[in-house]
């Protein structure tokens, strides 16, 4: 096994967040306390949402949205192959299908112009195994699941227009971007909804975790409920008018969170310091590009560092030369369309998104958090100068 020299990532905790751990631990208020709700207000404080709903992952925040949005067996939603599969899950989960189109290739973000030409013309960006079938499918078109990719938020006004004008949700990913601004307005206020997610490499971390933002009063009421199994106000502790999940975060996560988001500002700049000490070095050797950040981002949030290789370059024969000498790196992302159980699922092949697939093949995470110091950044950087100078690509 490769003795790594630098991490992959590291989470940037202090010995606030852990105090407020331990007094939580020293409290019988385990779950359902008073930390929930104060972290939920550090959501609706930064981003000027009406209501904040924390839960146990971005998943369960996401799948929430798939339920208050009314989407259900069969209903189709747009989205995007380039992504963690658990933008696409949350749909599986209650039998409704993701309609993909392909991405941005500067960005990696679903690219709008598709995203309205689904809309018009939903049947001929059906999942292949749909195609041919007598499917009804215009009546069944219900949302837009935007994704947020490493940080930057997609061109929500664009779609936006497409939803306004087909009647649709917005359910937007912001689980990789919290912090972010798109023409000044907070990543996650974009949509209907929006989610944020706190896994370890995330911006801040609560170990697990999620929040779902948004100004809708009924929406806000029932995910509330259908977190907490299905109990709606006034329900005792073994009433549930809904039938609903476990998706409540603990208190211990709650109380990190809260300190976490109190250095939200500080966090993110020590991570747009790390981008940018790899963008001055990493934009010198040939053969690597680096993030594109657009114009209508107002501030990225640095998430992961991911850099792609020119085509003629095995990616792969580099991660391995990389690992081996003491640097992990991942491939971002595996498109979705090509996981096993999607392809099985709905006939997809290679091929039938090749943006996706191009940048799919081309990118890879470099070690990257708030807490690498400049040296460490260095190290990274000159091995892959090493790589490139003595012909490995």
């Amino acid at each position: 096994m490769t003795q790594y020299k630098i991490p992959m990532s590291s989470p940037d905790l202090t010995d606030a967040d852990r105090q407020a751990v331990i007094e939580v631990i020293n409290t019988p208020n385990l779950s359902m306390g008073k930390w929930t709700p104060a972290f939920e207000k550090t959501f609706c404080d930064l981003t000027g949402a009406k209501h904040a709903i924390a839960v146990n992952s971005g998943t369960a925040g996401l799948h929430l949205c798939v339920r208050a949005a009314g989407i259900g067996a069969g209903d189709l939603v747009i989205t995007t192959p380039f992504s963690f599969v658990a933008s696409s899950n949350v749909m599986l989960f209650e039998n409704a299908i993701p309609v993909f189109v392909d991405i941005d290739p500067r960005t990696g973000n679903i690219n709008p112009d598709l995203v309205a030409d689904a809309a018009r013309n939903i049947q001929k960006y059906l999942p292949r195994a749909l195609r041919n079938t007598d499917y009804v499918i215009r009546k069944n078109l219900k949302a837009l699941l935007p994704v947020d990719i490493f940080g930057q938020p997609a061109d929500m006004d664009a779609i936006n227009a497409v939803a306004k004008e087909h009647g649709l949700k917005v359910i937007e990913d912001s689980c990789e971007a919290l912090g972010a601004t798109y023409k000044g307005k907070h990543a996650g206020t974009l949509g209907d909804f929006g989610v944020f997610a706190f896994y370890p490499n995330k911006q801040i971390t609560t170990g697990e975790g999620g929040v779902i933002i948004t100004n809708d009063d009924k929406a806000a009421h029932f995910m509330r409920a259908m977190r907490n199994q299905g109990r709606a106000p006034g329900d005792t502790w073994l009433q549930h008018t809904h039938l609903g999940y476990n998706y409540r975060i603990d208190e211990m996560s709650a109380a990190m969170g809260t300190t976490q988001m109190s250095r939200l500002g500080e966090i993110m700049a020590k991570r747009e310091q790390v981008a940018a000490w790899y963008e001055s070095r990493l934009s010198e050797i040939a053969g690597i590009e680096i993030p594109f950040i657009e114009s209508f981002t107002t501030k990225s949030s640095w998430f992961v560092y991911v850099i792609r290789f020119d085509k003629k370059i095995n990616r792969d024969e580099i991660a391995k030369r990389l690992d081996a000498r003491g640097i992990p790196v991942r491939p971002y992302f595996l498109p979705i369309h090509l996981q096993p159980y999607m392809a099985e699922k709905f006939g997809y092949k290679e091929g039938d998104f090749p943006v996706t697939e191009d940048l799919g093949k081309r990118g890879l995470a470099i070690p990257f958090s708030g807490v690498m110091t400049e040296e460490q950044v260095d190290f990274v950087c000159n091995i892959i100068r090493d790589e490139a100078q003595n012909g490995n690509w």
